[in-house]
């Protein structure tokens, strides 16, 4: 190649470079007025953008996609328009949000079942671990919790701490959602990484209604944890008075040790709570157990200087 000719391709790219680089702005920019469009659902102006061109699929930073943004706003004209003009409805976020699971999270049912129609895919989730089923599950929206059962929803899937759908709900005082999913299948002795059950978390949060909901449907009242604390010793721990009264109501064992040997009596009097220690003694607590380390619940409150306490526990 002669320098003469070098130097006129040289020329004539750098006479075409600007133009290329307009028209990749230009396509960045209409991309970028499309997802705003869909973020406010203004139909009109998503249909004329995507008319001049604008990517369909295109994602900002965060991967999040006009499709998204259009459901998250609740917009059924828009989520419908996009979809028919063939936007990727299973496309995932940075943090694995797709737009089914954003439906979830903002209550939008008839958005929902819309993209399940569609093939949105059930099982995707996000970088914390939650499916849609998840997201409904803890926000206790029950007609969605009961779409997405119905489509094929995996009753079993557990979030990156282990919990189901169902231990959501419970950890969330959600009752009906709880019910629902205990009459679907979901299996109330499914344990996360602390090896707590629903059951233990409805107690750990005192929702008594969640706890009467799990044990009608038939959860075991003396399940325990990695720890061996039952949900008893949970309740009481937590100082929630009613939820423990309702475990012991319903058959709970009051003598259960966790592998520490601390009893629901021993860890009310570390608590200080009177209400609680008169309580565990009515329903049979017995105050001469003795923890890993030799104590009685005596013993504990002699160290706290709680008159009040071993009175109660002597009987006085």
């Amino acid at each position: 190649m002669t320098l003469l000719t070098r130097n006129t391709l040289i020329a004539l790219v750098l006479f075409v470079m600007p133009a290329f680089q307009c028209l990749a702005m230009d396509a960045a920019e209409l991309d970028r007025e499309m997802r705003m469009a869909a973020s406010v659902g203004d139909v009109e102006a998503i249909d004329e953008l995507l008319s001049k061109g604008a990517n369909i699929n295109a994602e900002n930073k965060f991967g999040k996609s006009a499709l998204m943004m259009a459901v998250e706003t609740g917009s059924m004209e828009a989520v419908a328009l996009l979809l028919a003009r063939g936007a990727d409805l299973n496309l995932r976020t940075v943090a694995g949000c797709t737009a089914l699971t954003f439906a979830a999270e903002n209550g939008h049912i008839g958005i929902s079942a819309l993209l399940l129609e569609r093939g949105s895919n059930l099982h995707d989730r996000t970088r914390g671990g939650w499916d849609a089923l998840m997201i409904a599950a803890r926000y206790g929206i029950d007609d969605m919790v009961e779409q997405l059962i119905y489509k094929g929803a995996d009753l079993k899937a557990s979030d990156k701490h282990g919990r189901t759908a169902l231990m959501q709900a419970a950890e969330n005082g959600r009752t009906s959602t709880v019910r629902m999913l205990a009459s679907a299948g979901a299996d109330l002795e499914s344990k996360d990484k602390q090896g707590t059950t629903a059951l233990i978390i409805a107690a750990d949060k005192g929702y008594v209604d969640v706890i009467k909901a799990l044990v009608d449907k038939g959860a075991n009242l003396d399940a325990v944890d990695a720890d061996g604390a039952s949900a008893l010793i949970w309740s009481v721990g937590q100082g929630h008075e009613e939820a423990a009264s309702t475990l012991l109501s319903l058959g709970a064992n009051a003598n259960l040790q966790d592998i520490d040997g601390t009893s629901a009596l021993m860890e009310a009097v570390s608590t200080d709570h009177e209400g609680l220690i008169r309580l565990l003694l009515n329903h049979g607590a017995d105050a001469n157990l003795k923890d890993n380390s030799g104590r009685s619940a005596a013993d504990i409150a002699r160290k706290k200087k709680n008159k009040k306490a071993l009175n109660l526990l002597s009987g006085n």
